[in-house]
């Protein structure tokens, strides 16, 4: 597994609708290695630090292959790395197969994943559509943020190697099931369950979940 593309990106004011917005959704990539830092990439910023940013989203991953899927489904855009707000692009690493609570090492850091990516607006301002939020959310090529546990230096062409995995892990796709599905039976429960002991899990997520249980009939 290998980092294609280090992007980082500052907040700037855009006009959308007829309204100034700032966002720091605009990522370019960086030709030389960079710092990794606990809340985010030398260079690097989040312009609403209410819903972006943190420990629990310090970097935003997201997966080269679904790049060939958009150009499709978006034929004739321009697609440069960095388009979907993502601070790495990566190889292999898509939602089924990586796990809440998995812990890589990248470079000379380390990180692990948190929680999949939900699109706010702003991804509609980059693309210049506003139903860009909803086509990304329902194809479930979503990405994914980690947590810094250690800090250090990246760079494009880096090895991503999976040095631990929680004992109650399970693919970032199951939990953006979960986030979709309207009402949980038994077994949706059990993930939900399962879901709740993830260390790495943040609080926010769990209370999220914890809510859904308690409007699930018994």
């Amino acid at each position: 597994m290998k980092l294609i593309s280090v992007n980082v990106g500052l907040p700037r004011n855009v006009t959308w609708h007829g309204t100034e917005v700032t966002t720091a959704i605009y990522k370019d990539p960086v030709p030389h290695r960079i710092a990794l830092r606990m809340l985010n990439l030398d260079g690097d910023r989040q312009a609403d630090l209410r819903v972006h940013g943190g420990e629990d989203k310090a970097v935003y991953f997201y997966p080269l292959t679904h790049y060939e899927y958009w150009k499709k489904e978006l034929s004739g855009r321009d697609l440069p790395l960095g388009i979907f707000g993502e601070n790495f692009t990566v190889d292999a690493f898509e939602e089924e197969s990586v796990h809440l609570g998995d812990r890589y090492s990248v470079g000379s850091a380390e990180v692990v994943v948190t929680q999949p990516r939900l699109p706010c607006y702003k991804l509609g301002i980059r693309f210049e559509a506003d139903d860009m939020v909803k086509r990304l959310f329902l194809s479930r090529r979503t990405g994914f943020y980690v947590a810094v546990t250690r800090e250090g230096e990246v760079g494009a062409a880096d090895q991503i190697e999976l040095i631990d995995r929680d004992p109650n892990a399970f693919p970032v796709s199951e939990i953006i099931r979960l986030y979709a599905l309207k009402r949980y039976d038994d077994a949706d429960v059990a993930v939900v369950q399962r879901a709740l002991r993830v260390v790495a899990l943040p609080e926010s997520w769990k209370r999220y979940l914890r809510q859904r249980l308690e409007h699930t009939p018994h």
